[in-house]
């Protein structure tokens, strides 16, 4: 992002005030950053300069306080421009490889394990998506009868990810042609994307024998139950909500009640991450306050990345307070997205 440049005196002067609201919550004043920080400036100083970071709109003014917060516009100018990096520690990296590494042959639970540690790490919301499966490449379907009327799908993608879907057939069928529509799925739709099978089932099973025409007929009314474009039907796994509720900013009744309508509706968090998924790029994004795009959010930063299971994507990252530690967590944010897709794609195994 593009912002208009600011002096060294005003950078100094910003940085300070957002690090020091980081760690207490507290509306920053000009003697305080004085004393504190040591930065060779007066407190009057400081005062004109803090009154012109107000105007352009990177700090603002409680009227409660004489001290100042950071304002949206002032978050996102440190983050692109005033924060240190920072690395995770060895014991933060051993923690993360030591959870994940013995389940990594289970990705259900590695995605709900990576969003465990996410959240006991950062102390925010940890939110994981399931990987969105329109561009999985169907490998294998097997079709198993679990009950003479019960039909049991097992569909293997290429990145090895397996989804099971029980189906409910209207009466028996005969094993033989079981058999025969397993072989006739494999031939015609194998090598397909999920998304290509749905748009073009219909049209590739025009023509099949009359007996076997009751399955063909129950895949088609179930494509997209069986393809679905998720591992899960909630596709997210949200947790350490209670970490969030902690933080001084929520103790007001009505953010709290935000936060609980936000844990309790998944469909926000999804289109969010939707919409972050198409800024990722293979790059942690951070989105501040309204650049959220749903009100819902305004009140929250984003940080985000996207992982890898083979040809499809999942996403993963925080929802905090504004006033979050932000180097730390983007460097926590990448590191699991790293190591959740080498163990997804079988790099560690």
């Amino acid at each position: 992002m593009i912002h208009e440049e600011l002096n060294e005196r005003e950078k100094l002067i910003l940085k300070s005030i957002i690090q020091q609201f980081i760690l207490t919550a507290v509306p920053v004043g000009s003697r305080f950053i004085s004393k504190k920080y040591d930065i060779g400036f007066s407190p009057a100083t400081i005062r004109n300069v803090m009154a012109d970071l107000e105007e352009s709109g990177y700090i603002n003014h409680p009227h409660t306080s004489a001290g100042r917060i950071p304002t949206d516009k002032g978050y996102r100018y440190y983050v692109d421009a005033l924060m240190s990096k920072e690395n995770l520690n060895p014991n933060e990296k051993k923690l993360i490889d030591e959870k994940l590494k013995p389940i990594q042959k289970d990705p259900e639970t590695l995605i709900k394990v990576a969003s465990s540690i996410l959240s006991q790490i950062t102390h925010q919301i940890a939110c994981v998506s399931y990987p969105a499966l329109d561009d999985a490449v169907l490998n294998k379907i097997q079709l198993i009868e679990i009950s003479s009327t019960r039909l049991l799908v097992v569909i293997s993608v290429t990145s090895g990810l397996v989804r099971t879907v029980t189906l409910e057939m209207n009466s028996e069928v005969d094993h033989s042609v079981l058999e025969s529509v397993e072989s006739k799925l494999n031939e015609k739709l194998c090598g397909l994307t999920f998304k290509q099978i749905k748009n073009t089932f219909s049209e590739r099973f025009k023509d099949v024998d009359n007996e076997e025409k009751p399955i063909i007929r129950l895949f088609l009314e179930s494509t997209n139950k069986v393809f679905a474009d998720s591992i899960k039907d909630d596709k997210i796994v949200l947790t350490g909500a209670k970490n969030i509720l902690h933080q001084p900013e929520f103790e007001d009744p009505e953010k709290f009640e935000s936060v609980i309508e936000l844990i309790e509706n998944k469909d926000i968090v999804i289109h969010i991450l939707e919409q972050h998924m198409e800024d990722t790029k293979d790059s942690v994004v951070v989105k501040i306050g309204k650049e959220n795009m749903h009100e819902k959010f305004y009140e929250y930063s984003l940080i985000t990345k996207d992982y890898n299971l083979g040809e499809v994507k999942g996403i993963l990252g925080i929802i905090g307070p504004k006033r979050m530690e932000y180097s730390k967590i983007i460097s926590i944010v990448g590191y699991i997205s790293e190591t959740l897709s080498n163990f997804l794609c079988g790099q560690n195994r």
